[in-house]
């Protein structure tokens, strides 16, 4: 790798990629930060092993622990590489994803299209509104043709047969987990529930609004939180690395 860079932002969905760029505009004004995407073609079975596994195959060479970052399904992505190659990790900062990392917004979809005898086209706009707000309805269909790509290219393990869990448990790295107040989907509870693993270097924090893509709303609002976590811990990581450096010679 020819550019060193401090952060790397996980995102499993390319149709999604739109919605985090106000935010990683943010943050690299202050970090290094790389975006890893996951492209999953139609041939592939949905996979958060096999994203995992490539991810390692990117980073295996790379010289320095980094912090770890992704929104939803990239956000559960992030977790299980860190559960699985904690060394490689410096911090983990995770948006919109839930204690259960399986409950997300493709759990809720199938959870409705299962219950309910509503077609696909209901159900995605129903999952507009809890997802984005209420939209004109020009915007809802734009956003309706997102969420259907997204359930094709995302890795998510859950289909209309069956919905997975996910391991709960938290890591051994410092963790910083966001949500919002107003999202439906990875609520207040879902998010309190992290509290059952929290080492006390970890972070909670929710943005008063937003909904489920609160990132995209109010990147400035969530990148202050996510910058001043990841300073404290890198200026921490710096200094461990002197100390140890030092004693060797």
């Amino acid at each position: 790798m020819s550019e060193l860079f401090d952060v790397i932002w996980l995102n499993a969905s390319p149709i999604l990629t739109r919605f985090d760029k106000p935010l990683l505009q943010y943050l690299s004004k202050c970090m290094k930060v790389a975006q890893w995407e996951y492209h999953q073609t139609k041939d592939e079975a949905s996979s958060i092993d096999l994203a995992v596994e490539l991810l390692y195959e990117f980073l295996e060479e790379y010289p320095h622990s980094l912090h770890l970052a992704g929104h939803g399904m990239g956000g559960a992505i992030a977790l299980t590489f860190a559960r699985r190659y904690p060394k490689k990790v410096r911090s983990l900062t995770l948006l919109a994803v839930a204690a259960q990392p399986a409950n997300n917004w493709h759990a809720h979809y199938y959870v409705q299209r299962q219950l309910f005898s509503i077609s696909r086209e209901q159900v995605l706009a129903h999952s507009v509104r809890s997802l984005f707000g209420k939209q004109p309805p020009h915007t809802t269909k734009k956003l309706m043709a997102v969420l259907d790509k997204d359930l094709e290219q995302s890795p998510s393990p859950h289909s209309l047969f069956r919905l997975v869990n996910l391991p709960k448990s938290g890591v051994s790295m410092p963790m910083m987990v966001c949500g919002s107040k107003s999202d439906p989907v990875v609520n207040s509870l879902a998010l309190q529930d992290w509290q059952n693993w929290f080492k006390p270097e970890d972070r909670l924090w929710e943005c008063p609004k937003g909904h489920h893509f609160f990132h995209y709303y109010y990147p400035q609002q969530v990148g202050e939180q996510i910058i001043s976590f990841w300073q404290h811990h890198h200026a921490q990581a710096l200094t461990t690395s002197a100390l140890t450096s030092s004693a060797s010679t």
